[in-house]
C-alpha cells in the first residue's frame, strides 16, 4: 500500500507538470522533521513514548498573477505534499500520507504559511486481538491535515535555498470506524527548496481587478452522505444523510457570509439509542428516542480560485436525543464546477470531537 501512495503522488506530480504551461514555474523543497505526539485526550498517554519523525517532500506551482485570484492573495503557490512519519510507538507503527496544498506568503514573501488535506496510510492500526492498544487510529486509511510555518529564502545559489520552522500533523478517521481517538504531532522541521527554472522567473502582475464587487444574495442546497460509526467499537459501520438549505451573501471577492438549516439522518445514531436501552439500562434509555436531528447555522466562506473553504456553526434546534452537545461545527472545502453546481468535503463535529467526514453535492442559485 505504502508504494501505491508513493506512486499517486509521483503520478500528481507529472500529470500536474505536463498540464501547466511554460510561464509557470514550479519547485519542489523537502523537509526533515520531529517532535512530539500532543496529549490532547488522556486516553493516549499510553501511545506518546519516543519523538516521531519524518520526511516531507512538496511540488509547488508558483503564480505571478496570470489569473486574477492569484494577485488577490499575494501570489501563493499550489500543489502536492507526500509525508513519511515513524510515530516512534510499535501500536501506532509509521504512517504515508499524499497531500494537495497551498502555500501563502508574508514579510516580503520570506515567511510561508501552508495548509493541506489529504488522505493517510498507517500500518498498525486498530485490531482487538493483535493491536488493542492503538486506541488512536480505528481503520488503515485515514484523514490528514497539516500546517506549516516556515521562514523561506529562496534562490540563494542557482536555484537553491532554505527553509526552516514548525509543522502540525493531525491524522484521524473522522469516525468513519472506531477507535478514533486521533493524533496530534508538533514538531520542528528544516529543509531546503529548488527552483528547476530559476534564470526564468517572470515579474510579479499587479492585480488591474475593479475593486467594487457586487453579488445579489444566493440560495444554495446540499446534499451529503458518508458512513461513520460510534465510538462503541464492534457496533457496526452505518450510511447517513444531511439536507441542508442556506442563503450567502458575498461581502466581496473573497468572502461569503451564511445562514441556514441542516436536517441529519444519522443511522449511527438509531442503533448507538438501541444499544444502550439493551446493555446499559442505568442509562434511562427506552430505545425509542428519535434519532434525527436538525439544526441552524452561521457559516463563512473563502473563495480561492474555484476552490473555496468553508466554517459553519451551528446548534440543533430539534435534538430528542443528547449525543455531545447541541453546538456543532463544519469545516472543509468545496470545488466549484461552474456558476452553479459544486462539491464538497467537510468535517463535521463537536468541538474537537468529530463526527463523519461527509461528501456532498450541491447548487448555488
Amino acid at each position: 500500500m505504502k508504494y501505491k501512495l508513493i506512486f499517486f503522488f509521483c503520478l500528481c506530480f507529472g500529470f500536474s507538470f505536463s498540464q501547466e504551461e511554460a510561464k509557470n514555474q514550479f519547485t519542489i523543497d523537502a523537509n526533515f522533521f520531529y517532535g512530539s505526539v500532543l496529549e490532547h485526550n488522556s486516553d493516549i498517554s499510553h501511545l506518546i513514548t519516543e519523538h516521531p519523525s519524518g520526511l516531507i517532500l512538496s511540488y509547488n506551482r508558483k503564480t505571478f498573477g496570470f489569473k486574477n485570484w492569484e494577485s488577490r492573495y499575494n501570489y501563493p503557490d499550489w500543489g502536492f505534499s507526500f509525508i513519511y512519519q515513524d510515530m516512534k510507538n510499535q501500536s501506532l507503527g509509521e504512517n504515508y500520507s499524499v497531500y494537495a496544498h497551498y502555500n501563502f506568503y508574508f514579510l516580503k514573501r520570506n515567511l510561508m504559511f501552508r495548509v493541506g488535506q489529504g488522505l493517510a496510510y498507517t500500518t498498525n492500526p486498530y485490531d482487538k486481538e493483535t493491536n488493542f492498544l492503538n486506541n488512536a487510529y480505528g481503520s488503515d486509511l485515514l484523514s490528514t491535515t497539516y500546517a506549516m510555518l516556515n521562514y523561506k529564502k529562496e534562490n540563494i545559489f542557482k536555484g537553491f535555498g532554505v527553509q526552516a520552522g514548525i509543522s502540525i500533523i493531525h491524522y484521524s478517521n473522522a469516525n468513519f470506524r472506531a477507535p478514533n481517538t486521533s493524533t496530534n504531532t508538533f514538531a520542528f522541521n528544516v529543509g531546503a527548496n529548488y527552483n528547476l527554472d530559476y534564470e526564468a522567473q517572470p515579474e510579479y502582475i499587479a492585480s488591474t481587478e475593479d475593486k467594487t464587487f457586487k453579488e445579489k444574495i444566493k440560495y444554495n442546497f446540499a446534499f451529503r452522505s458518508g458512513v461513520n460509526e460510534s465510538d462503541v467499537i464492534g457496533v457496526g459501520q452505518y450510511p447517513f444523510y444531511i439536507v441542508s438549505a442556506y442563503a450567502d451573501k458575498r461581502l466581496n471577492r473573497k468572502s461569503a457570509v451564511q445562514v441556514g438549516t441542516d436536517v441529519f439522518f444519522s443511522k449511527f445514531l438509531e442503533e448507538l439509542i438501541y444499544y444502550y436501552s439493551v446493555a446499559f439500562p442505568e442509562f434511562d434509555v427506552n430505545g425509542n428516542e428519535d434519532w434525527k436531528r436538525v439544526g441552524i447555522f452561521v457559516g463563512h466562506e473563502l473563495f480561492i480560485n474555484k476552490m473555496s473553504v468553508i466554517t459553519q456553526l451551528g446548534y440543533y434546534v430539534y435534538y430528542p436525543y443528547d449525543f455531545e452537545g447541541r453546538v456543532y461545527n463544519r469545516v472543509g472545502l468545496k470545488r466549484y464546477f461552474g456558476d452553479t453546481f459544486f462539491g464538497a468535503v467537510t468535517l463535521k463535529s463537536h468541538g474537537a470531537k468529530a463526527e463523519a467526514v461527509e461528501f456532498g453535492i450541491g447548487v448555488r442559485l
